[in-house]
């Protein structure tokens, strides 16, 4: 299949070749820019006794505003632990790919007597991950590393794959990006061309993103992570 890569830079790439391997191949076409906000080795983790991070750019956002690595890091899935892992944090723990579970493991692991907790975040966030550990009687505080900007046009390479006809499904990791791609697709004219393509979504809450326009298939993850999406593709997801 020719797959359309929302994903945005430099995710967008990891998830390319995530696809060759699988045999389709990629149109990159990131609908959301990242943007990292906070100063370079600014962040202050005193008494911070673990940080949480709902996203993989939460962990590079993080890595660039400090230079500690030895902080206990729960991440949100695999991929956002994935990444963890490469910029050197040594504690790491993996949830089971949304922040529900991510609430979960923290509460399940931690103890609020032994220090503050710190949600590294987006400008925009899904659920109140700092509120619930509040009300579960953690001190926890979020705090902006970086924004994810969306497109405000349609993406070239989506352009064109739209209008030609030559792409076969899309690939969707966020609710944002396929808000986004609903909505530049509309004002382009081109809504019509997603009655011949297959959207594959990371999960229930991107998938509820898309009905405002009529697609072949809509298909989610059996689990919020990229592995499981990439069994949808590859066609070894339980049915």
């Amino acid at each position: 299949m020719r797959v359309i890569n929302t994903r945005p830079r430099p995710d967008a790439a990891a998830l390319t070749d995530a696809l060759a391997r699988l045999g389709h191949e990629a149109i990159e076409a990131p609908f959301l820019d990242i943007r990292f906000g906070q100063p370079p080795e600014s962040l202050d983790l005193r008494g911070v006794q673990a940080v949480m991070a709902t996203s993989a750019n939460g962990v590079r956002a993080l890595a660039a505003a400090t230079e500690i690595r030895d902080v206990a890091l729960f991440a949100v899935g695999d991929t956002t632990a994935r990444v963890a892992a490469e910029l050197g944090f040594a504690r790491v723990t993996r949830a089971g790919g949304d922040v529900e579970a991510l609430t979960d493991t923290v509460m399940s692991t931690l103890d609020p007597s032994a220090g503050a907790l710190l949600h590294a975040a987006g400008a925009e966030v899904a659920g109140d991950l700092a509120g619930a550990l509040v009300a579960a009687g953690f001190v926890a505080r979020r705090v902006t590393l970086y924004e994810a900007r969306a497109a405000v046009a349609l993406p070239a390479a989506a352009d064109a794959a739209l209008r030609s006809g030559d792409a076969d499904a899309v690939v969707f990791f966020s609710p944002r990006a396929a808000k986004t791609f609903v909505r530049l697709t509309r004002d382009a004219g081109l809504a019509q061309a997603c009655r011949m393509l297959n959207a594959y979504c990371l999960s229930r809450a991107v998938a509820e993103e898309l009905p405002a326009l009529e697609w072949r298939g809509v298909h989610v993850a059996e689990r919020p992570e990229r592995e499981s999406l990439l069994d949808l593709l590859s066609g070894t997801a339980s049915p």
